[in-house]
C-alpha cells in the first residue's frame, strides 16, 4: 500500500492520548495495518504505533520475524496487530537496555522497562490476544504501547550519562543503524 512518514519528537501529535477502536475487521482499519507495516519494515523498526504515523488510534504493530540489522542480539519477535492494548507487570524485575525511536532518529538511551509483562486487547479482526513476554518482546510491547498516551522513550530515562548519538555511542554500527 503506502509507506507513511514517520512523525518526529516535537510534533504535538505524538504527545496525544489515542483513541480506542470501536470497530473492528473494516476497511479503514485494515488498509491502515498494512501501511504500518510496509512503513515499519522500511524504517528496519521492531514495532510502530498508529500515533507515529499521525492515526490517533490506540493501535500498535510489532515484530521481526527474524533478526534485523537495528537488533542484531534480539530474539525474533512474532509479527502482532494490538488493538486497544493493556499491559499488566508480572513480578518487580527491571530490565535497563538501550533503546532507540524511528520518532527519535539517531538518538539511544538506556531506559528501565518491566522484565516480564503479561499483554492483552485484539487483533484487527476483533479477536481476543493475551500473551506473557519478557525481554526484548516486552520492552518492545512497552515502547510501543507508550506511544498510546503519548510518552516517547527520552522521558523514561532516568540516567542521561547513558543517553545519546548512536554514531557517538555505537561508533562500529553500520549507517542503517543510525534510527
Amino acid at each position: 500500500m503506502t509507506v507513511r512518514e514517520i512523525l518526529k519528537m516535537g510534533d504535538e501529535r505524538l504527545m496525544r492520548i489515542a483513541k480506542p477502536v470501536l470497530e473492528f475487521n473494516t476497511p479503514e482499519l485494515l488498509e491502515g495495518i498494512v501501511d504500518m507495516k510496509e512503513t515499519m519494515i522500511a524504517a528496519s523498526g521492531a514495532g510502530l504505533a498508529a500515533p507515529q504515523i499521525g492515526w490517533d488510534i490506540q493501535l500498535v504493530i510489532f515484530g521481526t520475524g527474524q533478526i534485523i540489522s537495528r537488533y542484531p542480539d534480539a530474539a525474533p519477535i512474532p509479527y502482532t496487530v494490538l488493538i486497544n492494548p493493556v499491559i499488566t507487570p508480572i513480578g518487580n524485575e527491571l530490565q535497563h537496555d538501550w533503546e532507540g525511536c524511528l520518532s527519535v532518529p539517531g538518538l539511544r538511551a538506556v531506559v528501565p522497562r518491566w522484565q516480564h509483562i503479561r499483554y492483552s486487547g485484539f487483533d484487527q479482526y476483533g479477536q481476543a490476544i493475551e500473551r506473557t513476554a519478557d525481554g526484548f518482546h516486552a520492552k518492545v510491547v512497552q515502547h510501543e504501547c507508550d506511544h498510546l498516551v503519548g510518552i516517547l522513550f527520552p522521558q523514561r530515562v532516568r540516567d542521561f550519562t547513558k543517553f545519546g548519538f548512536n554514531s557517538v555511542l555505537f561508533p562500529n554500527l553500520a549507517p542503517e543503524n543510525d534510527d
